[in-house]
């Protein structure tokens, strides 16, 4: 095999916070894989989503563009046909590509009569497709299911009744029959194929997972069950969506504005520690899988060759700043993923990054360690210097940017039109009103003295100044997301 041409693991979640590992300093968590794939490449601490939802998240670092720069603001959107993912970019310069699991950049189902997802040249020669594990759900209805059709084949049925309990946690599959354990096995079996054809490779394992309904296998939520009055309580001080935007008390009131769903003020404490048990179950599943993933490199040999990446298209509420789930909030349980890259021999380990990151950044590193040219529509900045060595680790940007512009169909009186920016010791979110609506809206965190963004410093007249310079700074970095397309072709 070309040695100038890495194999590629891109492991992606759905939905997980960063402080869901025992790397990133959770003493609950099981993932002795993950932090060993943390010793031995680099940790991020502060790597940040572009959009806290699925398909702009997703369609943003698949092409290392920002949402609005390809065309996929919101969830519910197809991908242009035009934009060039990074897999496509791949299969052009001699790799195989595969794709276990979800890939969520264009809509499917009975509503616009697709039952698979839509696809452009996305460069995937191997696609088993599974966007959610149910595939009999009326409101999702994806029967083209890959990995209902390998249960079917098992003699199995996708069940998953609500807890007795706890009427918010399901009783997820058994571990050997979840998707999660789907998505490792077709990794493995392509990977162990293209080792064969000695093709160079990418391969993507996008599990559904920690995504709600919260559904753990039983066997890995039970040790949870024997400590759970250590678990503490979400971060969230009753009041504080006083002085924050409305769509906020309207999740606190229902999450994803549905009456109902998750209303925080009707659950118990029981409630909220078994709800935080389960997700940290289905976390440690995922490490038992991805423990799978780096026993089969090692095994085969293969894994001084591969480049191995872990991290989250978004991430989570789970309680903290009294809601559940995701929407237009930019809080760093929401924004700030997981980020682990590692290609051992090439990339020393046990390293930690301190500084701010983006996921735009992923596409054009993966390029530049592959020896690709990076494409010139593409935004992100490369991290390749840094995990080499030929830059330092404490900085790579002076800020991150995220937006939020109508991406869930939640909110629709108002709509919500939200970006962020952060510096790392600021962060500005700017609500956007819309139909000639004059309200100010906006959120200000100290996240040095406020950590946890419990007070909004916004409309503080102590805080002005730190606000004007912070708003000049969104300013700049949503001019920055211009389209560099196309390509200016004279001097005049």
């Amino acid at each position: 095999m070309d040695q100038r041409k890495p194999n590629v693991l891109w492991i992606c979640t759905d939905q997980q916070r960063r402080d869901t590992l025992g790397c990133y300093g959770n003493p609950f968590v099981t993932t002795p894989n993950l932090d060993r794939l943390a010793q031995s490449g680099v940790k991020f601490e502060r790597a940040y989503c572009q959009n806290p939802v699925c398909s702009p998240s997703r369609a943003s670092f698949l092409t290392g563009r920002y949402p609005r720069t390809c065309r996929e603001r919101q969830n519910g959107q197809d991908i242009p046909a035009d934009e060039r993912l990074l897999p496509k970019i791949f299969h052009e310069n001699g790799y195989t590509c595969g794709l276990s699991g979800k890939l969520h950049v264009s809509v499917c189902g009975p509503r616009v009569c697709r039952i698979t997802e839509r696809r452009i040249d996305d460069g995937y020669d191997f696609f088993r497709w599974s966007h959610h594990p149910s595939a009999i759900d009326r409101k999702s209805n994806w029967p083209a299911n890959d990995y209902t059709m390998w249960l079917t084949e098992h003699g199995q049925v996708y069940r998953t009744p609500r807890r007795e309990d706890c009427p918010y946690v399901m009783r997820g599959m058994p571990a050997e029959y979840s998707q999660t354990k789907w998505c490792t096995d077709m990794a493995i079996s392509y990977m162990e194929s293209a080792r064969q054809y000695d093709i160079p490779w990418l391969f993507s394992v996008n599990y559904f997972d920690p995504h709600h309904p919260f559904d753990p296998p039983e066997e890995y939520l039970k040790p949870y069950l024997d400590r759970l009055d250590e678990i503490p309580l979400p971060n969230y001080v009753p009041g504080e969506l006083e002085t924050k935007p409305s769509f906020q008390t309207t999740d606190h009131n229902g999450a994803y504005n549905q009456k109902g769903s998750f209303v925080y003020d009707t659950m118990t404490d029981y409630d909220h520690r078994m709800l935080r048990a389960a997700y940290w179950a289905m976390c440690d599943q995922i490490d038992d899988q991805v423990g799978r993933l780096l026993d089969y490199l090692e095994q085969s040999g293969q894994l001084e060759n591969t480049i191995v990446i872990y991290m989250s298209d978004h991430g989570e509420n789970l309680g903290d700043h009294g809601m559940y789930l995701k929407g237009a909030y930019f809080y760093e349980n929401n924004v700030n993923v997981p980020l682990i890259i590692s290609w051992p021999g090439v990339i020393d380990g046990g390293r930690v990054s301190d500084s701010l990151v983006e996921l735009t950044d992923i596409a054009p590193t993966l390029c530049e360690a592959a020896g690709i040219p990076v494409e010139e529509g593409m935004q992100g900045k490369s991290l390749w210097p840094m995990l080499t060595g030929d830059a330092p680790l404490d900085f790579h940007r002076s800020s991150v940017y995220s937006e939020y512009y109508n991406s869930n169909l939640n909110h629709r009186d108002p709509f919500a039109y939200c970006t962020m920016v952060t510096d790392g010791e600021w962060k500005l979110v700017k609500v956007h009103p819309r139909n000639g609506e004059h309200t100010v809206l906006g959120e200000l965190y100290d996240l040095k003295n406020d950590p946890t963004e419990t007070c909004n410093r916004y409309h503080d007249p102590d805080y002005a100044e730190v606000k004007i310079r912070m708003l000049e700074l969104l300013s700049d970095r949503m001019a920055q997301t211009a389209d560099p397309l196309p390509h200016r072709k004279a001097f005049w």
